[in-house]
Formats: structure tokens, C-alpha cells, sequence
């Protein structure tokens, strides 16, 4: 397989859409720097269960270009900490600390091998502001270093949201945001997470659709500010939350 699968109109359309779509402009660094990463993801994945999608232009639109959504939802300010909850192959994190190296990224994933190829791209770009987290999201909101810490926490594809949310929470601080990227259940996840709002002192601001180019259907950004200092009992331990969700 070709391992520059951005060399050719994809990525020219795939700029152009970005700018398009949510008004950010790619600068030719970051642009090398998104092919690169890009080609690392294809390499890697010939040995290493990292993605499923290794379509070029299914790879731009849908991990991509999906990850470049969440610009419409945080200003990126400088200085200001975010960090990707079981984040797999790096999305959406990976394009966010490429395009604001001003922001600080942590990409956190329980799994060996794709920190492995993590911290491989990250040392391969020279990327100051990213660092990488093996744990589960359990263990890291009861870390004192991690909990209440970020301004941003994101989630892709990990878990129902009445789960997430005890993932995301805790690790959120008074008056961030916590934004799960959701399908067509988005609503009704929303819906069923009425009690998990309460307990971990979030409350949803908004459910925002997101159209992608090629695709008919929706994408959305599932968003929660939070409001209060989550119970310390809050994330419970490992498994837990899957087995006695807050609903």
C-alpha cells in the first residue's frame, strides 16, 4: 500500500475543506506535518490494529476532518489543557495538537501498542505540546495530577454517554467542557443521561450536528460544560461504570 496517501487532491481538497467547513486554515508545516502522520497511521497499521478506515479519502473525511470539527465548539486559547480519552490511533487529538501547538494535549489510551505508535508520531513531528497516558479513564480522574485538570476532554466512539460522562467528568474542571463525538443515538444517549448530568455535576449545553463532506448522514458533538466539583467517589473502579451505569 502507498504510504502518502495525502500527496494527491485528497489533502488539497481536505485543506480546502477544512477551511470551508469550519474557517481553519492549515498552514504548509502543518499540512507536511498532517501527511506525515498520516503515512505513519497507514505503515503502522500493515502490523498493528490501529484503524479500520484505510481509505484516502474515507481516512480524510472520517477521521480527519471529523476531528477538525470539535474547532467549532473550543477556541483553543493558548496554554489551555485538553486531553483525548481513549484516543486509539489519535483522533481526534493527534490533529488538534498539530493545528494548536499553542494548546497542550494529553492522549490517554489503556492499550500498549497504540501508545506505542502514539508516542511514535509524536517523536517523529518533534510535537512539544503532546504527551501521552496508559491508563484507564477510571484511574486517571482519581489521580490527583489529572482530575479536575483539563479545559477541554474529549471522547470518540469509546462508550454509551451515560458511561462516558463518568469518564469525562472528573477530569474536567469547574466550567470546562466535555465533548463526546456521537452517531445517530446522540439524542436519545443524551436522553438516558439525565441522572449521570446530576450525579457527576455536568449539565448539556448542546447537541451540535456536524456535516461531513461524502457522507449522508450526521455526525454530532454531544457537549457538557461542567458546573460543580464532581463527587470523589466519581469515576468508580475499572468496569464499574460499564456494568452499573448512572441511569
Amino acid at each position: 500500500m502507498a504510504l502518502s496517501i495525502f500527496e494527491s487532491i485528497t489533502m488539497i481538497d481536505i485543506v480546502q475543506q477544512a477551511k470551508d467547513l469550519f474557517s481553519l486554515t492549515i498552514t504548509p508545516e502543518q499540512h507536511n506535518a498532517l501527511q506525515q502522520y498520516a503515512n505513519l497511521l497507514l505503515e503502522w497499521n500493515s502490523h498493528t490494529n490501529l484503524t479500520a478506515i484505510t481509505d484516502p479519502n474515507e481516512m480524510a473525511v472520517r477521521h480527519f476532518l471529523d476531528s477538525m470539527s470539535l474547532v467549532t465548539v473550543s477556541p483553543f486559547r493558548d496554554g489551555s489543557n485538553v486531553i483525548d480519552v481513549g484516543t486509539g490511533a489519535g483522533f481526534p487529538g493527534l490533529p488538534l495538537a498539530i493545528l494548536f501547538p499553542q494548546v497542550h494535549v494529553t492522549l490517554m489510551d489503556s492499550t500498549g501498542k497504540k501508545i506505542n505508535f502514539l508516542e511514535h508520531v509524536i517523536k517523529t513531528l518533534g510535537l512539544k505540546n503532546t504527551r501521552t497516558l496508559k491508563a484507564r479513564a477510571e484511574e486517571a480522574g482519581q489521580i490527583s495530577h489529572y482530575r479536575a485538570h483539563y479545559d477541554l476532554v474529549v471522547a470518540r466512539a469509546v462508550a454509551r454517554l451515560p458511561i462516558l460522562l463518568e469518564y469525562l467528568l472528573p477530569l474536567a474542571r469547574i466550567g470546562g467542557l466535555c465533548v463526546a463525538m456521537k452517531g445517530s443515538t446522540a439524542q436519545q444517549e443524551a436522553a438516558d443521561s439525565q441522572k449521570a448530568l446530576k450525579e457527576l455535576r455536568g449539565v448539556l449545553k448542546v447537541i451540535q450536528p456536524v456535516q461531513l463532506p461524502t457522507l449522508d448522514y450526521l455526525h454530532y458533538l454531544v457537549i457538557v460544560e461542567k458546573t460543580g466539583k464532581t463527587p470523589a467517589k466519581y469515576p468508580r473502579s475499572p468496569g464499574t461504570p460499564t456494568k452499573h451505569p448512572l441511569v
